[in-house]
């Protein structure tokens, strides 16, 4: 995070593998010997009684999971040359089509230029600082960045050698061993590096600040590993030559453009006013650099926390962590419809770890085979209930929810590969499942304990209570699990040990959605509570419209209208008052159809949810915002989810409100193994839908603003015209 200031420049730094503390064993070792009789209680309804048991016998110890850390913070300080005043023609930008950061002013006639680069190929954060005439900066690294008078108790050693100033630090709780190294270079003939106790001055023209950080999570020495980083790195050009043409081929394979675009306002003026068509297209492609920047693959690649690597604290909000029921699945809505699929791998090879502690989870909580996981998880794995907040510690399927994004990744690219690669994990998620699930006195297979992630209800005797049999959104990610492994299994011929029509027995026998007396989708299955927060942030049962696909308004009307009267009622309550539940807003009003609705949404979350920099605000700042916002702008443009007489159905402008002017935009992906480009005017397509199809097999339905349809199938570009003028 770099902050853009004259007198002190300051770098608040992250690096992803940075977590307090090692895995620990925090297995409730009462739970399994208790739940049937926490099942009785849950059935009978005997809510506090539930709760009871459960705070006693199902509650982790320790009950905490760890959580993630800054890494430090780097300052340049150029107050010897006197920055204090006297500052002209400051300008502060983020190149999202570069990924550079630059700041730029004029002190005493004295022009200055920083540029700043995280470089993925190179693993290492370079800062190039020009200046019209030779200056000076002192070059600072600290492990914690509160005011200079507190100890630096995170710290184990900070020096200088060889030109270097090299920290060494290890988190609390036994967690990895860090090492962070920066290195300054002069470019110009007269400039040169001074070591000045634990600090670097620079002085010259130009300079190149270097900046690498490793841990024992991923190296084994993480200064040796460092050290090499940055000795292999070459010039401030060769540098950033690498980091553009990494960066590129992942954020152009995308391209939104929306007009009229306001774009020689600063952002933080366009903020305050009515928000100009180009700001949408910004703040979608702002999700994609920021999920370029945060979740890449590689040695122990590791996905993006909730305040991905933008975290400043070391006591983070909900400890930074990976929340499960909805936080953590929000951050990669994105990924595929903007054909950033490398990007989400770093989730998938969470997963892998998590299914491992997973299973021993299963089994001595629930006596099931396979794995399964609760609301959150950490850079360790943890599968065991997080915290002791009765509204959403205890729900096992955290982990079936993200066995969904298997399936839909595998929908988007059909690729074979990835999916044989990741079916054990599934396979063993499905296990699990056809394990815990019990039969209801109507004979229905339920899950229980069962409940509304972090949603409380006042049952028909008045007691409020968290616990059901079968909420409606264990029902809704229950049958997509099973209808993804049974459809895996037939494209994988086939491979894996569960019987297919097992699972098929257990789909049919899931207890039907029910729309309540008045209209609305029920939350708690089969029972008509009353919320007692009517305006609550997580609008958990309408799973099956989105992330899910089970509820649209073609194949069923009358689920999608108690979908949409759940959504007026939680906005007439002040629901989306967060930033997340608000792009989640987005993106189901969008699946309805619902342009208005959704344009409104958009612009709150600007409004209301967004800070100067763009960055979501909940409050306090979390990414997953930013990516529900930026996928919801583009389920406004194109949807792909619905398939018809087996043809992958394609609406074009589905959500989209006239009023946000004309655009165009390029290779969006979608599901079908397709990439789809056009462009509109007053809310109509004009000119050719270019469809670019990887595979003979696949066929298509496109659906215009209109209504028309166009039918394309086959490999190879195809030209889709839905008016010849």
């Amino acid at each position: 995070m770099v902050y853009g200031q004259t007198t002190t420049e300051v770098l608040q730094l992250n690096e992803d593998s940075v977590w307090y503390g090692g895995p620990q064993d925090r297995l409730p070792k009462a739970a399994l010997q208790n739940l049937p009789k926490l099942r009785r209680l849950i059935r009978e309804g005997r809510q506090k009684e539930a709760e009871a048991l459960v705070r006693a016998a199902f509650f982790a110890y320790p009950s905490s999971q760890r959580h993630y850390e800054p890494l430090g913070t780097l300052y340049l300080d150029f107050s010897s040359g006197d920055h204090s005043d006297d500052i002209h023609d400051y300008r502060r930008e983020l190149d999202i089509s570069k990924a550079i950061s630059r700041v730029q002013y004029t002190c005493h006639g004295i022009q200055y230029q920083r540029e700043t680069i995280a470089s993925y190929p190179d693993q290492v954060i370079a800062i190039n600082v020009t200046s019209s005439q030779s200056s000076k900066y002192t070059v600072r690294l600290n492990r914690v960045s509160e005011r200079e008078y507190e100890t630096n108790e995170f710290l184990d050693t900070l020096t200088t050698r060889d030109g270097k100033i090299i920290m060494h630090a290890t988190p609390g709780g036994g967690g990895s061993r860090l090492c962070c190294i920066v290195s300054a270079r002069s470019n110009d003939p007269d400039g040169r590096v001074q070591v000045l106790g634990n600090t670097l001055v620079v002085t010259g023209k130009n300079s190149t600040i270097l900046l690498a950080a490793q841990t024992t999570f991923r190296v084994r020495d993480p200064e040796v590993a460092a050290l090499n980083d940055i000795s292999k790195c070459g010039s401030w050009i060769q540098i950033l030559n690498r980091h553009l043409e990494d960066y590129r081929n992942l954020y152009e394979r995308v391209h939104l453009k929306l007009s009229p675009d306001d774009d020689h306002i600063p952002t933080d003026l366009r903020l305050q006013r009515q928000p100009d068509p180009g700001l949408i297209a910004l703040y979608h492609n702002y999700g994609r650099y920021l999920l370029i920047s945060c979740s890449r693959t590689g040695n122990k690649a590791l996905p993006a926390t909730l305040q991905g690597i933008w975290n400043p604290s070391f006591q983070p909000p909900w400890g930074s962590k990976y929340t499960i029921n909805i936080n953590t699945q929000m951050n990669y809505w994105p990924a595929n419809i903007s054909n950033l699929p490398e990007c989400e791998t770093p989730l998938f090879e969470l997963l892998e770890r998590v299914q491992v502690n997973g299973t021993k989870t299963a089994k001595e909580m629930y006596g099931c085979e396979g794995w399964c996981a609760h609301h959150n998880t950490d850079i360790w794995a943890d599968t065991n209930p997080q915290d002791r907040w009765m509204p959403a510690t205890l729900w096992p399927l955290g982990g079936a929810w993200l066995c969904t994004h298997i399936w839909e990744r595998y929908t988007f690219f059909e690729d074979k590969g990835f999916l044989q690669r990741f079916f054990p994990v599934l396979e063993g998620c499905v296990r699990f499942l056809l394990d815990f699930l019990i039969k209801d006195e109507h004979g229905f297979y339920v899950t229980n304990p069962s409940l509304s992630p972090e949603n409380t209800f006042k049952n028909h005797r008045g007691e409020e209570g968290v616990f059901c049999e079968a909420s409606t959104m264990d029902i809704q990610i229950l049958t997509a699990v099973f209808k993804a492994y049974i459809a895996s299994q037939k494209l994988l011929q086939g491979l894996g040990a569960i019987d297919a029509a097992d699972v098929t027995r257990a789909l049919t026998g899931l207890p039907p959605v029910i729309i309540s007396p008045t209209g609305l989708l029920q939350e708690w299955g089969r029972n008509d509570y009353e919320e007692i927060e009517p305006g609550h942030r997580h609008t958990s049962h309408l799973w099956g419209l989105h992330p899910g696909d089970s509820i649209t308004p073609a194949s069923t009307p009358e689920l999608a209208k108690a979908a949409s009267a759940v959504l007026t009622r939680r906005a007439a309550h002040g629901g989306g008052h967060t930033g997340w539940s608000r792009a989640w807003l987005i993106n189901l009003h969008a699946r309805l159809g619902q342009a208005e609705e959704s344009k409104g949404h958009v612009e709150l979350l600007l409004r209301k949810s967004t800070l100067p920099n763009l960055l979501d605000d909940h409050p306090p700042f979390q990414i997953d915002g930013n990516f529900g916002g930026s996928a919801g702008i583009m389920e406004m443009i194109i949807q792909s989810h619905e398939v018809m007489d087996g043809k992958r159905v394609i609406r074009l402008l589905p959500a989209w409100p006239v009023e946000w002017g004309d655009g165009r935009v390029e290779g969006v992906r979608v599901r079908g193994a397709a990439g789809i480009t056009f462009e509109w005017q007053n809310g109509r397509i004009i000119g050719p839908v270019l469809v670019e199809l990887d595979l003979d097999q696949n066929r298509f339905i496109i659906v215009s603003t209109d209504g028309l349809k166009k039918q394309v199938e086959g490999r190879g570009h195809h030209k889709v015209y839905f008016n010849e003028n």
